[in-house]
């Protein structure tokens, strides 16, 4: 039985965060999805680009080792991107809010999250 909904509640119960989506990046969609901060359809496409981009850059690099997650930094935002190995073309999102949230505790609650999650 998928725990979807649930996951993206718990995800929303880290300190500092905004919103968080679980995504397919074969086909850019959103399977599921939590907060309002921004439009996490558009968040996803946008993501699963930044995904497929690195996927391709370790093949042709030869690196064999997966990718845990991609952080991008902004001025006032932490966008946090961890691959789902269990379910491979799946990932977390989560948007979180670097006043307000812990980049290493957030970290591992995702890891928590991915781990558990039911598709």
């Amino acid at each position: 039985m998928s725990n979807l909904k649930q996951s993206m509640d718990t995800a929303m119960t880290i300190d500092g965060a905004l919103a968080a989506a679980l995504v397919d990046h074969r086909s850019g969609m959103c399977l599921a999805q939590a907060g309002t901060v921004m439009n996490l359809d558009l968040a996803a496409a946008g993501n699963t680009q930044v995904v497929r981009a690195k996927l391709k850059t370790m093949e042709s690099l030869g690196l064999r080792k997966g990718i845990e997650d991609i952080l991008i930094t902004l001025g006032d935002q932490y966008h946090l991107i961890r691959l789902v190995p269990s379910n491979v073309g799946l990932f977390l999102y989560l948007v979180l809010d670097k006043a307000k949230g812990n980049l290493a505790l957030a970290r591992y609650k995702l890891t928590e999250i991915e781990r558990s999650l039911q598709v």
